[in-house]
């Protein structure tokens, strides 16, 4: 019985924490830095990018991306440099645009590079899917978002633009889900990219944020959910009934818990009747990095650098905190910030004054000699 009602905790507590991170996505509020004067204009490109790797999925999730391309001001006149290139991850709920929006580019990457540091091309992807995101996670319902991210997309990038083709000059950064996906996706591929940065990740582990209300509540959110996914006969009609932080069950069954058999859904949930199912529980506490991030440390220790950064007044600074102790435990230089704010407060702060800066002096912007 305690064991199941572990299981059960683990499932409503991850439940809440998407929940938190969708409301405060719906109403975003964010300190602006102001302009820096002098700060010369980037060129943004908004273009689509073709992913095998999402093709053919179960939940009809498109394989062309947009994506979003911010080329720094010297790019169009000075045609023989090539460039690092920033790959940043918009969080649950959330699209490239709007999470453009939220760190406002490109005002502050123009504000970065007028304050000294080094140009780079900054590549925002799309992940946003039916259930409003995709947990850069590898699932046949939803397509290998991982993959996305590592590899389809580094390569058209590298083919279309001038940049320096090489993990060294290659960075990643994510806020929320985004930092999930960071993680996730640095842990896994340190091969592509050179330097991390970790921005309020979300579900470190299934019961990142806590818990939000009495267990009885909780069980009848779950049978709710339930309820609406068997009524529903397409992703489409599931989404209509469930607005909001209701999806987020469903993201993260599609994305952890993807079942082939399972029509028309193509995922399964992590209770029945309310009851938690300990094997589908099993596979979301799988793809928690606070889970497997022992496995991944000698990856870890081949970047240039690491840091995390997350608000004074989000839940979410408590699991952070555990993974900048781990990496701590395995002696891997990481540098952690507890700054003043909530979720969403200072994220465009962050990101023009400590993110790119940290991407400048971390990343390496010319090509190697031979």
């Amino acid at each position: 019985m305690l064991q199941v009602r572990k299981l059960f905790l683990h499932v409503t507590m991850l439940a809440a924490a998407l929940a938190c991170g969708a409301s405060l996505a719906a109403q975003v509020k964010t300190i602006v830095p102001p302009p820096v004067p002098g700060a010369k204009p980037v060129t943004v490109e908004r273009i689509k990018v073709h992913s095998a790797a999402i093709e053919g999925n179960l939940e009809g999730e498109p394989a062309d991306r947009d994506v979003i391309v911010f080329l720094p001001p010297s790019y169009g006149h000075d045609t023989g440099r090539r460039y690092p290139v920033l790959y940043a991850l918009h969080g649950y709920f959330i699209g490239a645009e709007q999470w453009s929006g939220e760190i406002h580019v490109p005002q502050t990457i123009e504000g970065a590079f007028a304050q000294g540091a080094r140009e780079m091309i900054v590549v925002v992807p799309d992940s946003k899917t039916v259930f409003l995101g995709s947990f850069y996670s590898s699932s046949a319902t939803t397509g290998d978002f991982e993959r996305f991210i590592s590899h389809d997309l580094v390569v058209y990038i590298d083919a279309h633009y001038r940049t320096l083709p090489m993990r060294e000059s290659r960075g990643l950064v994510g806020h929320s889900m985004g930092g999930y996906g960071a993680s996730r996706i640095g842990m896994k591929h340190p091969d592509v990219f050179g330097a991390l940065y970790i921005m309020s990740p979300c579900c470190l582990s299934p019961m990142t944020g806590g818990g939000a209300g009495p267990a009885y509540d909780m069980k009848q959110r779950a049978i709710d959910s339930e309820k609406r996914a068997a009524s529903a006969k397409s992703p489409a009609d599931l989404t209509a009934a469930s607005p909001g932080f209701e999806a987020a069950p469903y993201a993260t069954a599609a994305a952890w818990a993807p079942d082939p058999k399972n029509p028309p859904l193509y995922f399964d949930l992590p209770t029945k009747d309310g009851v938690p199912q300990p094997e589908i529980v099993a596979k979301l506490t799988a793809n928690a990095p606070l889970a497997f991030v022992d496995q991944y440390i000698g990856n870890l220790k081949q970047y240039r650098a690491i840091a995390m950064d997350v608000g004074d007044q989000d839940g979410l600074r408590f699991d952070a905190a555990k993974l900048h102790e781990v990496l701590d435990r395995y002696g891997i230089v990481n540098a952690f910030t507890i700054y003043p704010g909530t979720h969403t407060s200072a994220v465009a702060d962050r990101f023009q004054n400590f993110v790119m800066p940290f991407f400048s002096k971390n990343l390496c912007v010319t090509a190697p000699r031979h």
